[in-house]
């Protein structure tokens, strides 16, 4: 039973031109290539609304040095560094395995220049793929590793030649370590993205005393989790002043762990949420989180999620 069955139409949402039977979509990096989860009991895809595949390069890459990932009081950082058998090879051994009509899956694509995400988007583009998730968060080598997704003119770059070389819906996930994300997302609007990702996570590092050294490899990485929820909320109803005039719609994310959490995103201005964290401790949390939405829908008089898109009171 898919939760939109279970629950009516109540949780189905449209996104980005895709019809979802659920709000909650698994984030990129969270869970592998869609198959990690499969062996958890008690879990299904028919669940969730959409999964984000791992980052995906044109070449493979084995990613940064350990540690990789460390445990903070309300969260997680995580330097991974992009670890992925290349494009190709997700396209032809990991793609066949799916059950593409359980849920939507979204490529995450990855590049450190212009030209390989558009070959990274080529490849998608061949294959039966829903939609593809731009990572401009990754540091642009030919700018001296400038990160394209903190510069409005460069993420506005990265989405327009992407655009020119696939019709499938795109997602462009923000960065919240910029200046200004909502003129980031209209530039991104502008050059032909169909949804937002908000927000991505925020760099940070952790330090081991007795070596008095980082505890990651990198030195820094991202940091997600409980302790960005209220920052990724703000950034969410900033995006929405300036995407829904033009009814494009937000994957909100950002330490979602609870229906309570999901559902302050949704009135922020998310159409759709994403969970990621919270499956590292909690891998059957959407269950309950599609149920705690449902039912706060029934008692507020709401048919559908999209009635509660957007309803923040001034």
């Amino acid at each position: 039973m898919t939760a939109g069955t279970e629950h009516g139409d109540a949780l189905r949402v449209r996104f980005a031109g895709m019809d979802m039977a659920s709000p909650v979509v698994l984030l990129s990096g969270c869970v592998g290539f869609g198959e990690e989860y499969t062996r958890v009991a008690g879990f299904s895809n028919a669940d969730v609304g959409g999964i984000c595949l791992k980052g995906t390069t044109l070449e493979p890459r084995l990613g940064n040095a350990p540690h990789r990932v460390y445990e903070t009081p309300a969260g997680m950082l995580n330097a991974i560094g992009l670890q992925n058998p290349g494009a190709r090879a997700v396209v032809d051994d990991i793609l066949p395995g799916l059950d593409l009509e359980e849920t939507r899956f979204i490529a995450n694509i990855s590049g450190s220049t212009l030209e390989e995400y558009v070959e990274v988007a080529r490849v998608f583009d061949a294959s039966p793929i829903h939609a593809l998730e731009i990572n401009i968060s990754c540091p642009n080598v030919k700018a001296g590793g400038a990160s394209f997704g903190n510069y409005p003119d460069m993420s506005a770059r990265v989405v327009e030649a992407v655009r020119e070389v696939t019709d499938k819906p795109l997602i462009t996930k923000l960065s919240p370590n910029q200046t200004d994300i909502a003129e980031n997302a209209r530039r991104c609007i502008e050059a032909g993205s169909d949804a937002l990702s908000v927000i991505n996570t925020l760099m940070g590092m952790a330090v081991d005393l007795e070596r008095r050294a980082p505890v990651l490899g990198n030195r820094q990485g991202g940091l997600s989790g409980p302790a960005i929820k209220p920052l990724a909320l703000l950034k969410v109803h900033q995006v929405h002043q300036v995407a829904a005039p033009h009814g494009v719609p937000i994957l909100g994310q950002g330490g979602i762990a609870s229906a309570e959490d999901a559902l302050e995103f949704l009135v922020a201005g998310a159409t759709a949420v994403g969970v990621g964290t919270a499956l590292f401790y909690d891998p059957l949390v959407v269950p309950d989180i599609n149920a705690g939405i449902a039912d706060y829908l029934a008692r507020h008089g709401f048919a559908s999620v999209r009635d509660l898109t957007g309803t923040l009171e001034p």
